[in-house]
């Protein structure tokens, strides 16, 4: 018989299944739930789980120089034909600034149809 260990996550955060797929913590489930009561009410045309976005770095001569990929945790589509992609955090690390910095400098721009946001997670205390 063969055991496996489960590697705690060390901001608190535990796997969660909603609606027949895993989502990374409670919170980013939550927003799911959400999200699909949002569409369920007409509020959106449609929502996507994972969403991959891929920046390129170009160097003074135009050309790309390395490539940095994020996965936003949600892509929404509105009514409008616009699209706005939802990072649930409960924790920001150093890593997840850089990449929305990435994100804001050089994705958004070349893609106006996109807007960001953030759901911040509550704190108990």
């Amino acid at each position: 018989m063969r055991t496996e260990r489960y590697r705690a996550n060390k901001f608190g955060a535990k796997k969660t299944e909603y609606n027949g797929r895993k989502y990374d913590s409670k919170f980013e489930a939550s927003v799911a739930a959400d999200l699909d009561i949002r569409l369920k009410a007409g509020e959106i045309k449609d929502w996507e789980p994972q969403y991959k976005v891929e920046m390129w770095a170009y160097n003074a001569f135009g050309d790309r120089v390395f490539k940095k990929t994020h996965k936003v945790d949600f892509r929404v589509h509105e009514h409008d034909g616009s699209f706005t992609l939802i990072e649930a955090k409960g924790f920001e690390t150093q890593d997840y600034r850089d990449r929305r910095k990435w994100l804001e400098k050089l994705w958004l721009p070349e893609n106006p149809d996109h807007t960001y946001e953030v759901v911040r997670q509550r704190r108990r205390g």
